[in-house]
């Protein structure tokens, strides 16, 4: 089985308890938001190869546990540390894709 990236299934998990959290009856836009959390529920159960999004978010959250990749790490430190998120005039052009 693939493996998802660490960082990947981060930002999915924490979409999908950000917006699933939310009061339906509060959102003016309550359409867009469920059709947006449905996406990431499938999103998620394709990643962790589980079939229901409880499912997911336990084997997300259980490979996150062990997830080691110290490279990913190293860049992420660095990257908060030192700005390096912002592209100075040193760097060059920020390339928008």
């Amino acid at each position: 089985m693939l493996m998802p990236h660490p960082a990947m299934l981060r930002r999915l998990v924490e979409e999908y308890e950000a917006l699933s959290a939310h009061d339906s009856d509060l959102e003016a836009d309550t359409g867009r938001r469920d059709l947006r959390v449905q996406d990431l529920a499938y999103t998620l159960c394709v990643s962790t190869g589980t079939r229901e999004v409880g499912q997911a978010l336990e084997a997300a959250r259980r490979m996150l546990a062990t997830a080691h990749d110290p490279v990913a790490v190293q860049v992420e430190r660095r990257v908060i540390t030192t700005g390096l998120d912002k592209p100075s005039a040193a760097q060059g052009p920020a390339v928008v894709g």
